[in-house]
C-alpha cells in the first residue's frame, strides 16, 4: 500500500513535490499559508485535502510520511515537530542551518524509529549515478580534479545565501562521487544586492588522496549554467543538466614531444542514461523507505556530512581564511568496530556503534546501519542495504541485490542468493533478483532463502527450512519446501489458543495478536514499522520456563 504524504509549502519548489507525489498516488494533503497557493492546489487537485495549520498534518494519523518544501530558516523547528510526532520526515535542502542542530534531527530519527531524508536531487539523477559507476569502475582512471558550476539569473534570496541556496546539490554530488569528505576548504564570495548576503561564491576543496575540487556559484549569472567535469587520467565526464546530452565523455590526452606537452583531443562520446525525472526518483525513494523501513540514498547522515561542509565554507567565507576538517595524519575517528583480520572496501557506511568480526568482508558500496553484529566469516557483497540493529551470525554471506531491515537475525550458516537459474557459463551479474526481509524476522541455522521473495515482518523461519516464495507477517516457517505451521509473535513465542473475539496473547509480553483477514496477523497493541517500546526489549524467563508457563495454560484450557 502506498504510503499517505503530506507536503508543507506549496510554492516555488513545494509545487513539483506536490505534482509527483499526486502522480505516483501518495498525496493527502497539501499545507500552505498563502491563498494564492491554496486556489492553485484546490483548482489542479480537488480530491487533494488543504490545510493552512502545519499542526493539522501533524495531527492526521493517516499521514505517515512529511515533505518539507519551506524556507531553510524553518527547516530544524518544522522537521523536529515531524519526528515527535511520529513521522517520517524528507526536507528539501539544507538539513537545517548549523551542525548542532543537524545532528540533533539525526538522533530525534534514531531515538523515534522514523526515517530523515534530505531533498539533494541531484543524487537520484541518472546521470550523475551512471557517473558515480564510472568512477567506481575505473573508467575515467585515476581522479584527478572536480569542479562545478551552478550559475543562473533566477530566483534571489535574502534568507540565505547563494553558498547555501546553491551549494549543497553540488557539495552533496562531490561527496557522494568521492565517498569521503575534505580534509580542508576555502571560500570567497561578494555581497551585491544585500549586505552580508553572498550573491556569489567559489569553494576550493582538498582530498585526502590528493583530488582537488571547486565549486562555483551565482545567482548574478547571464545565463544558466549547471555543469560537473570530472577530470580523470584517461578519460574526462561532463555532466550538463541544460544539455540534451547530459553526460558526455571526452577521451583527452596529453603527449609528450621533445619535452612538451602537447594536448591532443578527442570526439565526445555521448553516454546513454535512464530518462526518468529525477524528481520523482527522489520522490519513490521515500515512498520506499516509509513502506520498506531502509535509510534513503540522502538520508540524515549524509545530509549531516553536507551540513559540516557547508559550515566549513561559511566560517572560511567569513573569516576569508582555509578551514581544515581533518588531516590524513589524523583521519576521521570510526564509531564502529572492525576486528583486525575484517576487510572492509571504502567507500562503505557503516553505522555508529556496529562490530564486524573475525574475517569478515565488507564491500564497497554496502550501507550498514548502527548497532549491527557481524560474526565471523561474513560476507556484505557490493550496494547491499542493512538496517540497523541486525544481528548476523558465522559464516552468512549477504549477495547483491539483498535488503535487510532494522532488528532482523540471521542464524549461523543460513543461505541467501540473488540468481533463481544460476549457470557459471551465463553471466547474470546485471540481473540479480531482490530479496527483502522485512522488520524484526528471524531466519534459523542453516535455512535457506531462494531469492526474489519477501520475508514479511517479524516472521520466524525454522533452522533447515527452504524458503522458495514470499513469506507473511508474523508466520512460522518450517521444512523443505517451507510451509507455514502458525504465527509468531514478536518475541518469538508461537501464538495459539485464540479467545472467542480470536486474539492470541504473546506469553511473554502479554501483547494481543488477531489475524485480521485470512493469511494477515497484525499485533493490536503495536504499530508494526515501529521499534519495541523500552520496556520490552529485555527477557524476563528463560525458554524452558516459558514452556512450563505455556503447559499451564494449556492443562486449564
Amino acid at each position: 500500500m502506498t504510503p499517505n504524504i503530506g507536503v508543507v509549502g506549496g510554492g516555488y519548489w513545494g509545487k513539483n513535490l506536490v505534482r509527483n507525489f499526486s502522480e505516483l498516488g501518495a498525496l493527502r494533503t497539501v499545507c500552505d499559508g498563502s491563498p494564492v497557493v491554496e486556489a492553485n492546489i484546490r483548482a489542479k487537485y480537488p480530491d487533494v485535502r488543504f490545510c493552512r495549520d502545519y499542526a493539522e498534518v501533524l495531527d492526521d494519523i493517516n499521514i505517515e510520511g512529511v515533505v518539507l518544501a519551506t524556507p531553510a530558516v524553518l527547516h530544524f523547528k518544522m522537521a523536529q515537530q515531524a519526528l515527535l510526532a511520529g513521522k517520517d520526515v524528507f526536507v528539501e535542502k539544507p538539513l537545517a542551518l548549523n551542525v548542532a542542530e543537524g545532528e540533533e534531527l539525526l538522533e530525534l530519527a534514531r531515538e523515534n524509529g522514523r526515517k530523515l531524508m534530505i531533498g539533494h536531487i541531484l543524487q537520484y539523477h541518472p546521470a550523475v549515478r551512471k557517473l558515480k559507476e564510472l568512477i567506481d569502475s575505473g573508467k575515467l582512471g585515476r581522479v584527478e580534479y572536480i569542479y562545478s558550476n551552478r550559475l543562473n539569473m533566477g530566483k534571489i534570496r535574502s534568507e540565505e545565501n547563494i553558498l547555501w541556496s546553491f551549494a549543497p546539490h553540488d557539495i552533496s554530488v562531490m561527496l557522494g562521487l568521492f565517498g569521503e569528505e575534505p580534509e580542508s576548504v576555502t571560500c570567497e564570495g561578494g555581497s551585491y544586492l544585500n549586505q552580508d548576503v553572498a550573491d556569489v561564491t567559489l569553494s576550493q576543496f582538498t582530498f585526502a588522496n590528493g583530488v582537488r575540487a571547486h565549486i562555483f556559484v551565482s545567482w548574478l549569472h547571464p545565463f544558466k549554467e549547471q555543469r560537473l567535469v570530472v577530470v580523470g587520467s584517461e578519460k574526462m565526464a561532463v555532466f550538463d543538466d541544460t544539455a540534451s546530452e547530459k553526460l558526455v565523455l571526452y577521451s583527452h590526452r596529453v603527449e609528450w614531444k621533445e619535452r612538451v606537452p602537447t594536448a591532443v583531443k578527442a570526439e565526445g562520446e555521448s553516454v546513454a542514461i535512464d530518462s526518468a525525472e529525477p524528481l520523482k526518483l527522489e520522490c519513490k525513494e521515500f515512498l520506499d523507505c516509509i513502506s520498506s523501513r531502509r535509510d534513503a540514498l540522502t538520508d540524515g547522515m549524509e545530509g549531516l556530512r553536507v551540513l559540516r561542509v557547508l559550515n566549513a565554507c561559511q566560517q572560511s567565507l567569513d573569516g576569508h581564511k582555509s578551514i581544515v576538517l581533518r588531516t590524513s595524519a589524523e583521519p576521521q575517528k570510526k564509531k564502529y568496530f572492525v576486528h583486525p583480520t575484517a576487510v572492509i572496501d571504502e567507500p562503505c557506511e557503516i553505522g555508529h556503534g556496529t562490530k564486524i568480526w573475525h574475517y569478515s568482508h565488507v564491500l564497497k558500496g554496502a550501507k550498514i546501519g548502527a548497532g549491527c553484529i557481524f560474526g565471523q566469516n561474513c560476507q556484505i557483497a557490493e550496494n547491499v542495504l542493512v538496517g540497523d540493529n541486525v544481528k548476523v551470525q558465522n559464516n552468512v554471506s549477504i549477495y547483491a541485490g539483498t535488503t535487510i531491515e532494522d532488528d532482523v537475525f540471521l542464524g549461523p550458516s543460513c543461505v541467501l542468493t540473488n540468481v533463481t537459474n544460476p549457470r557459471s557459463q551465463v553471466n547474470r551479474h546485471a540481473l540479480y533478483e531482490q530479496t527483502i526481509i522485512r522488520r524484526g524476522s528471524t531466519v534459523g541455522a542453516n535455512a535457506t532463502i531462494v531469492c526474489g521473495i519477501e520475508l514479511g515482518r517479524y516472521s520466524f523461519i525454522g533452522a533447515g527450512a527452504v524458503v522458495a516464495r514470499s513469506v507473511p507477517d508474523y508466520a512460522l516457517m518450517v521444512g523443505n519446501p517451507a510451509r507455514q505451521i502458525g504465527w509468531m509473535s514478536r518475541h518469538g513465542h508461537r501464538l495459539a489458543h485464540p479467545d472467542s473475539k480470536g486474539i492470541m496473547l504473546c506469553p511473554e509480553s502479554g501483547l494481543r495478536y488477531k489475524e485480521v483477514a485470512p493469511g494477515i496477523m497484525r499485533c493490536l497493541d503495536l504499530d508494526e514499522n515501529s521499534p519495541l517500546p523500552e520496556g520490552l526489549r529485555t527477557g524476563t524467563l528463560t525458554y524452558d520456563e516459558f514452556k512450563s508457563k505455556i503447559a499451564v495454560q494449556e492443562s486449564v484450557l
